[in-house]
């Protein structure tokens, strides 16, 4: 089969606009896109940059928008795009690096906000802090999160107020909010309490259909949402 890649380009010290470049491949309907991109920069072009690691839906990190949806491209099959030209762009609402590399700095500041950690005033257990099998099904849907920023991206929230915390921050507050070892619940909901916390979701739901690890954020937003208030 043969796939013609339409790729956004820009390289901010040398680019004076964004452009795109267009190439052609010809993988194994088994490939993955991120193959593809692979033999674009080995083969035809090796001044195209992008993020890649684990190759396996595990980091994130070949997070981007293809054919205007937010995904990994580790994930996407040759065989599902086939007749189709392939527009790959960076993840919207973050700040251009060089092609499809993002800045993510505001992303993970916003996760470090949070506080993703376990806080507990109680001292420490001789060994591990137990739960059990019904206390741990509270949180696991949202531990698959791999913070590739795909929800964040596709936000309509995100990408109007960079104020808002955003999909992946809050599916990280509910982790903690919702882990019976933790025991600042209280102070985590009120940090959440505010226009650019939890209410500023809309439930547009864009951030659950891109989730690459069909983790129902919208619902867990707003299960956060009716958290607080029965703490009010």
């Amino acid at each position: 089969m043969l796939l013609c890649f339409r790729i956004f380009r820009f390289d901010p010290s040398t680019d004076k606009e964004p452009y795109f470049a267009e190439y052609e491949v010809s993988p194994e309907p088994t490939e993955r896109l991120l193959d593809c991109l692979n033999r674009i920069k080995w083969e035809q072009d090796g001044t195209l940059s992008y993020r890649m690691s684990c190759g396996h839906g595990v980091c994130g990190s070949c997070a981007m928008r293809i054919n205007g949806k937010c995904g990994l491209a580790c994930q996407k099959l040759a065989k599902e795009y086939e007749g189709q030209t392939v527009t790959v762009e960076p993840l919207p609402s973050f700040k251009v690096l060089k092609d499809l590399m993002v800045d993510l700095t505001p992303f993970f500041e916003k996760v470090r906000l949070i506080r993703p950690y376990l806080i507990s005033s109680q001292a420490p257990p001789d060994k591990e802090r137990l739960q059990s099998p019904e206390e741990r099904k509270k949180v696991d849907q949202v531990i698959r999160c791999i913070l590739c920023a795909s929800c964040v991206a596709s936000c309509p929230v995100s990408n109007e107020d960079d104020q808002f915390l955003g999909p992946a921050p809050l599916v990280w507050a509910f982790r903690y909010i919702f882990d019976t070892r933790d025991t600042e619940t209280k102070e985590r909901l009120r940090q959440l309490d505010t226009p650019h916390g939890a209410w500023g979701c809309k439930n547009h739901f864009e951030c659950t259909r891109v989730c690459p690890k069909g983790i129902p954020v919208t619902k867990s937003i707003n299960m956060i949402k009716k958290e607080i208030r029965r703490f009010q």
